[in-house]
């Protein structure tokens, strides 16, 4: 397998999980919020939360990379 084709698979998987884990999340605060009809505005993310945010960043930061190194390797 070639590297420009498995940084294709790579391309498409990771954005698969990017749309999916974004997709997961729960909403930060509700339009409500902004008004003052919530308590509070600013929550610590914890537990599958935290591990789901953190999974996203690394994700997004893959499928950048392999879009990054796609371009970069001569045709």
């Amino acid at each position: 397998m070639q590297i420009g084709s498995f940084l294709e698979v790579v391309i498409f998987i990771s954005a698969f999980l990017t749309i999916l884990l974004v997709l997961l999340q729960q909403r930060g605060a509700s339009l409500g919020a902004g008004f003052g009809s919530s308590g509070e505005l600013y929550t610590t993310r914890r537990g599958l939360e935290k591990s789901m945010f953190i999974a996203t960043i690394v994700t997004s930061v893959v499928f950048v990379g392999s879009i990054l190194g796609l371009l970069l390797i001569p045709a």
